[in-house]
């Protein structure tokens, strides 16, 4: 079959350790980018970019960011939303405040700032884990979008509390159109993907790892636990940061705080529960996922005319359902069912 690895050998250590190491999975991984790169922006109507594909990437990042915290460090977080809510903010203010500033710079400034308040608040994990550590998260949630709300300097004074987010413009050139922003989103995207996928095969990643599956172990061995979970929830906050500043600028084109509530917070739970805990392929998957089931669920639900009452709620039934259908039947998500799908047809047709 066309999905074998025979006659691809390695040479070296830095062959066979790469990221891809058969050779169709970068050939497949090349030309999904190539097409997401070149032929979308040219192809889908302004509508599939904006709705559908601008939203998906932002989430799959923003997936990927609780996903580095929870899946690799096991460290669960219920705050996803309210670190997407700083970097945004963060963002607005670098651009409002310091004249001329870059805007790439700004969406890196609100990441770090994000950063830092997931620090302040991943400081409970030291002591606490599970539930209690959920629950200090989700105080997050509330204490962020307070100080927003409550903190007129935050939001320029804004009457509203919602504020149009400025231009994005980077090197004299304006992202003004849904094409540019879904490159734009994309670039950054699979950048930081790739970023994060280095960092969890490095040292860093293992000694996340390791503190996941036994956390007394770890610290037994050498690993400081203190650094490694810092360290996790920053690395995540960053990417949450960055998500957000996206979110407000190349989605949704204001910054206000209802944008970022707890029903965000666990959509993205629940994106990386369907795609896959602990999996960078996973947070890609749940962000489709989630993104076009309601579409399809509205499409299901015009056509067999149902009740608006049952209309409005079976979103919220379906995605109850399969969560419960994911944790009992496959707890590893769709990213496992592409890697089993993956193995059998190496070895189709072969019994195994």
């Amino acid at each position: 079959m066309f999905y074998r690895e025979t006659g691809q050998f390695k040479t070296s250590y830095e062959a066979d350790g790469q990221i891809l190491p058969i050779r169709q999975d970068r050939v497949a991984l090349l030309a999904t980018l190539a097409v997401a790169l070149l032929a979308l922006p040219l192809l889908a109507s302004p509508y599939m970019l904006s709705a559908i594909f601008i939203p998906f990437l932002i989430f799959a990042l923003a997936a990927l960011g609780l996903n580095i915290l929870t899946g690799y460090a096991g460290q669960l977080s219920l705050g996803t939303a309210a670190f997407m809510a700083v970097g945004a903010f963060a963002s607005y203010n670098f651009v409002l405040r310091i004249p001329g500033i870059p805007l790439l710079l700004a969406f890196v400034l609100g990441g770090l700032c994000a950063a830092m308040v997931g620090i302040a608040f991943g400081l409970p994990s030291l002591r606490i884990r599970g539930f209690y550590l959920a629950a200090s998260t989700l105080a997050t949630q509330f204490f962020v979008v307070w100080c927003l709300t409550k903190i007129g300097w935050l939001t320029n004074y804004s009457s509203s509390g919602v504020i149009t987010a400025q231009k994005m413009e980077i090197l004299g050139y304006a992202f003004d159109t849904p094409a540019r922003k879904y490159v734009l989103v994309l670039v950054v995207v699979a950048l930081m993907a790739l970023l994060a996928k280095n960092l969890v095969r490095s040292n860093v990643g293992r000694s996340w790892m390791a503190v996941r599956d036994m956390d007394v172990a770890a610290e037994v061995i050498g690993f400081r636990l203190m650094r490694t979970k810092l360290l996790a929830f920053a690395v995540s906050s960053f990417y949450c940061g960055v998500a957000g500043a996206l979110y407000a600028y190349a989605y949704l084109g204001t910054v206000e705080p209802e944008a970022y509530n707890l029903d965000l917070s666990f959509r993205i739970l629940f994106m990386i529960i369907i795609g896959g805990v602990g999996s960078i392929l996973g947070a890609f998957l749940g962000s489709a996922f989630i993104v076009l089931l309601p579409v399809f669920l509205n499409i299901l639900a015009h056509g067999l005319a149902l009740p608006t009452s049952v209309a409005s709620n079976l979103e919220l039934m379906v995605f109850g359902a399969l969560i419960i259908f994911f944790l009992i039947v496959e707890p590893h998500g769709l990213a496992r069912l592409w890697q089993i799908g993956k193995e059998k047809l190496r070895l189709w047709p072969f019994p195994h």
